[in-house]
């Protein structure tokens, strides 16, 4: 195989905040695996929570690049062992391992969601995240999208007046995504307020690791829990089990479509709700999101469409949701 690897700064359209950051731009990392002259696409951007920049997996990749160039690729779940035994970060993983399973389907010539023995409908419409900012400007970007389903970025000491004010400007379904910033005895006071004005699910609202305080949450709510922060690997999902009612999984975290097709699995025996989400990623990865549709009760993969310039083609999605897939194979990626 040959691998290429290459930096790209991606501009948003609006400054985007959570409870814990702001930024105008995503770094990523783009990564192209060739063989047999199909090309394979896979992301990891950067994230500030977890020390990752694009210039440490840069760094992680090429001092295996040889190790991967020469690898006898047969299929992205052999490969994908083979990188995790070489002490890669699981966002480099992921960006290897979304482009093994992009070439793995144009190889095949067959989309993913086939290989795996699923159809793309019926599929969970995506939402559309409003960043934390001023009411008015959260209002303002609902205007310019109007969308059927919300993420709604919290983290403030006026949450569920924030909720009230943004209720009077659209009758969509609302999810709240705290972002770890409520204590245990928050959740349980607003949840009541929130259910009333047509939220669906919290998530993630207490700190990862606050276990103790999610049990309580678990048993008080009268909203769904779904966890993020504190679902990060396979290990995670047995113990969220007991303390969440469903699972957002993160490719990027995770370390790519290989175990986080093992993730779903789990949840689904456990009897979690199934989610996916992204980390601002270009159509390169949320096309690879969209291969998992026909696996997720919920979906979060509005990554692209809160870039001001994209740097790929594959799924599109339209205003309100539908998700057209492409007609090339794997993911469907192609680089603009």
């Amino acid at each position: 195989m040959q691998l290429h690897l290459k930096k790209y700064v991606l501009p948003l359209k609006h400054t985007f905040s959570i409870s814990r950051e702001s930024h105008d731009f995503q770094d990523t990392l783009i990564v192209s695996l060739t063989k047999d002259g199909k090309i394979g696409y896979g992301e990891a951007t950067s994230n500030p929570y977890y020390q990752i920049t694009v210039e440490r997996m840069m760094a992680e990749i090429e001092r295996i690049k040889n190790e991967i160039e020469s690898f006898d690729f047969k299929t992205p779940q052999e490969f994908h062992q083979f990188l995790t035994e070489k002490e890669l970060s699981n966002f480099a993983i992921c960006a290897l391992d979304l482009a093994a399973h992009d070439l793995y389907g144009k190889l095949l010539e067959k989309p993913l969601y086939e290989i795996w023995g699923t159809k793309p409908e019926p599929y969970p419409i995506t939402n559309y995240t409003i960043g934390l900012a001023e009411i008015d400007t959260m209002v303002a970007k609902m205007r310019e999208r109007p969308w059927p389903i919300y993420k709604i970025k919290l983290g403030t000491d006026n949450d569920v007046n924030i909720v009230k004010e943004l209720r009077k400007h659209t009758n969509a379904v609302f999810r709240i995504d705290a972002n770890c910033a409520w204590t245990a005895e928050e959740t349980i006071y607003n949840a009541p307020q929130l259910k009333d004005l047509g939220v669906e699910f919290l998530e993630q609202p207490l700190k990862a690791d606050d276990w103790e305080g999610m049990e309580r949450v678990m048993h008080k709510s009268v909203l769904p829990i779904i966890a993020d922060e504190s679902c990060i690997v396979e290990a995670d999902v047995e113990k969220c089990a007991l303390h969440f009612n469903g699972i957002n999984i993160k490719l990027t975290k995770c370390g790519g479509l290989t175990p986080a097709l093992r993730m779903l699995k789990k949840a689904r025996d456990l009897g979690l709700k199934t989610m996916v989400g992204c980390m601002t990623e270009s159509t390169v990865g949320i096309s690879a999101i969209a291969q998992l549709l026909p696996q997720l009760d919920y979906v979060d993969m509005d990554g692209a469409l809160l870039l001001k310039q994209d740097i790929a083609e594959g799924i599109k999605i339209e205003e309100g949701g539908n998700v057209v897939f492409p007609d090339l194979p794997g993911s469907g990626i192609t680089l603009k």
